[in-house]
């Protein structure tokens, strides 16, 4: 239950446009586990959470977007990527079974040393969310109707 709670809340902001306050501090484990965690990253903002601290961050040339609890434990890390970036296993199944959709978010999710990775698909009746953890295919995570 609390690996979907973490999921659903990475999934939820990760897929918000909503940038934190660059003015927003955190509590010093959060903040000294980040300066670990991500040595480098420059333009760091913000955004506290009642469980969970998130920094959004470019590292090299790449916007990331880190989770911590409270305590300073990293809950993930997310980015968003092209759909050239994915395994060509995944990419061949968006192909071959979504044709008829268009991709308007894919992000991959970090945890652990495991990726997991998130595409929102749409046409013009349904948005489709699809999980993959690894390379091994593609799972709904959602699916819903549009508004007529």
């Amino acid at each position: 239950m609390k690996k979907l709670f973490i999921v659903a809340m990475i999934l939820l902001t990760g897929l918000s446009a909503t940038f934190a306050n660059s003015r927003e501090t955190v509590n010093e484990k959060v903040s000294k586990a980040f300066t670990k965690d991500f040595a480098g990253a420059q333009d760091v903002k913000w955004e506290n959470k009642e469980n969970f601290a998130k920094a959004t961050f470019t590292l090299g040339s790449q916007v990331m977007f880190a989770f911590y609890s409270q305590d300073g434990d990293l809950l993930g890390v997310t980015r968003n990527i092209v759909s050239s970036q994915l395994p060509i296993n995944l990419l061949s199944d968006l192909k071959k079974g979504y044709s008829n959709y268009w991709i308007s978010d894919l992000f991959e999710m970090g945890h652990h040393n495991n990726t997991t990775y998130y595409v929102t698909l749409e046409n013009s009746t349904h948005t489709v969310v699809l999980k993959s953890t690894g390379t091994e295919g593609w799972s709904v995570f959602s699916r819903t109707k549009k508004p007529a």
